[in-house]
Formats: structure tokens, C-alpha cells, sequence
């Protein structure tokens, strides 16, 4: 596990953690420094400095939030001193930047700001929409819209699919004549079907092509479709082995899907209900007003004046 945190940490950091030693953690707590004066520990301890910069205990446990799930379920004495190495590294870079002036250049400004409005906008959307699609939310929705949704029927079929109507009736004609479905299916159909005789496993009525799903619920148990189907994928001979109807998923098996329709409805609404508030004002991309009949294009970036042809001596 320790390995996978340094492997995880140094694709983050570059070579700087490679060089730095490897913490030996104490027994049983966690690396977490502890004032030496103090008789009772810190609410939010210092666990190191830069320069006289505070590193806090809570910037560390943020940043361990954020890794993957294997790497969160690691022991803080093995993942936390390599996320403080993280900091401490980003924190002197950061410092040497700012004494060489980059924090004052403009596309550096640009990007800064770019990257603050992305924050700002999602801490927004976060705040707003958190509270809207909890659990209760959740449930309620698949209450209104799933529990008494009636049972739905399915289906479950194997086909034949080859590429020309010629070969569909080929394969028709054999298997009226006695042969097994499936290994017809395994010996002449395309595609991966053919792995498993053909077999679709089950399916709605809405799953498939309109083409193939009404000519397979058209079929009984047993049955055989009397002539090939075209579909856009070729000609098909299809036999139903099973039907049933299916009742409505559990909560479980959609609760994640429900929560992410309800997400992206409540920010597309919140979005545009803030669009519509603000005041805008559009222009050509030459920065010109807008009329009807404009194709303005943007102005070529700035550059050297073109050099005409060298003189002739």
C-alpha cells in the first residue's frame, strides 16, 4: 500500500518526492505533529512550515479526501507523510515563482483568474444543488417514477445475422429443415453473436431496432421468425426462447443513475436561471457591434511586421 501512495503521490509531485526519505511513522498515531509545550494537541496542528508558512493538518487531510478510494483506505502514518512532501514541494515552488515575478505577468494573471472563476463556479453549483439531490430526494423520485411503474415484458431471442438476404434464407431454410438454432447461429453469423450461438440474452421491446424488437415480440417460445429481418446491421433470422415481464429495478440498481439526472437537471436549471438574470452584451470577435449581415472573424494575433521579398542588389 505504501507503494501505491509514493507511485500515486509522485505522478502528482514529479521527481522532487523521489529524493525524499522515507518517513518512519510512529508506532500508533499519526504523523501529526504535536506542539512539544502543548499538553493537549491542537485542534488544527501545524505539521510543518515553508519559509515561516504554516502547513496545516487540515490542508493534509483535504488533499487525502481527494485520492483514489485505495489510497484513502491507507493508514495515515504511510500516506500522510508523503502528502505533507507534496505540499511542502508545491509550497517552495510557489514561493520561488512569486519572487521571480511570475505571479505579476499577464497570461500568468489570465490563468489565475480562469482557474478561480472555475472554483467560484462550482463551489456555487455545489452549494446550491447539494441540498436538492440528497438521499430523501433520490427516493423520492424513484417513488414517483419507478415503484408503480407497471412490469415490463422482455424477451430473450437468439438470431442469426448475416450480411445478405441470400444467406438469411440459407440459414432459414436449414434450420426449418431440423437444424440446431444455435449452432446454425455459431456457424454462420457475424459479429460476436456467433460466440454464443446467437444468444441476445434478454431484452425490452425499447433496447433494440424497431425492426428487430417488433418481429421478436411477435414470436412465441420456440417460435422462428417466418422470413429474414432487415435491420441496419444486416439480415437476421431470429428465434424467442423465453418471454417475461420484468418488474421495476430496486431501489439500489438505480439509485447512482436517478442521483445523476437529478444533478445535471438542477444545474442545467440553476445555470440558466442565472444566465437569464445577468446583463450580457455580445460582440463580432473583432470587438465591433453586432448586426445582422457581420462575419467579422477574429483579428490575426500579434506578431512581427511581415518581411516583403529580400532586395535585389
Amino acid at each position: 500500500m505504501l507503494r501505491l501512495a509514493a507511485l500515486f503521490l509522485l505522478l502528482v509531485a514529479g521527481p522532487t518526492l523521489a529524493q525524499a526519505p522515507a518517513a518512519t511513522p510512529p508506532a500508533a498515531t499519526p504523523p501529526a505533529a504535536t506542539p512539544p509545550a502543548a499538553t493537549t494537541p491542537a485542534v488544527d496542528p501545524v505539521v510543518a512550515r515553508v519559509d515561516g508558512e504554516p502547513v496545516l493538518l487540515s490542508e493534509v487531510t483535504a488533499m487525502a479526501r481527494a485520492l483514489p478510494e485505495e489510497l484513502r483506505n491507507a493508514p495515515p502514518q504511510m500516506v500522510y507523510p508523503l502528502i505533507i512532501d507534496q505540499i511542502v514541494t508545491t509550497r517552495a515552488i510557489v514561493a520561488a515563482a512569486r519572487r521571480a515575478g511570475l505571479d505579476r505577468e499577464p497570461d500568468v494573471r489570465a490563468r489565475i483568474r480562469r482557474a478561480e472563476e472555475q472554483e467560484l463556479a462550482q463551489a456555487l453549483i455545489a452549494r446550491e444543488i447539494a441540498s436538492r439531490v440528497d438521499e430523501a430526494a433520490v427516493r423520492a423520485r424513484y417513488d414517483r417514477e419507478i415503484t408503480g411503474r407497471p412490469a415490463e415484458e422482455e424477451v430473450r431471442a437468439r438470431h442469426v445475422l448475416v450480411a445478405t438476404e441470400a444467406e438469411a434464407r440459407d440459414a432459414l431454410r436449414e434450420i426449418q429443415g431440423g437444424a440446431d438454432f444455435a449452432a446454425v447461429a455459431t456457424r454462420r453469423s457475424s459479429g460476436p453473436g456467433a460466440q454464443t450461438g446467437g444468444d441476445l440474452g434478454f431484452f425490452k421491446r425499447g433496447d433494440l431496432v424497431p425492426e428487430f424488437a417488433e418481429a421478436a415480440f411477435a414470436l412465441q417460445p420456440g417460435q422462428v421468425s417466418p422470413a429474414p429481418v432487415r435491420t441496419n446491421f444486416g439480415w437476421h433470422i431470429i428465434r424467442v426462447e423465453e418471454r417475461r415481464r420484468a418488474a421495476p429495478p430496486a431501489f439500489e440498481e438505480v439509485r447512482d443513475t436517478i442521483r445523476q439526472q437529478m444533478f445535471e437537471g438542477e444545474v442545467n436549471a440553476f445555470v440558466e436561471r442565472l444566465r437569464s438574470a445577468a446583463t450580457v452584451e455580445r460582440f463580432n470577435l473583432d470587438g465591433g457591434p453586432v448586426r445582422p449581415t457581420d462575419t467579422a472573424e477574429p483579428p490575426p494575433p500579434a506578431g512581427p511586421p511581415a518581411r516583403g521579398p529580400a532586395p535585389r542588389r
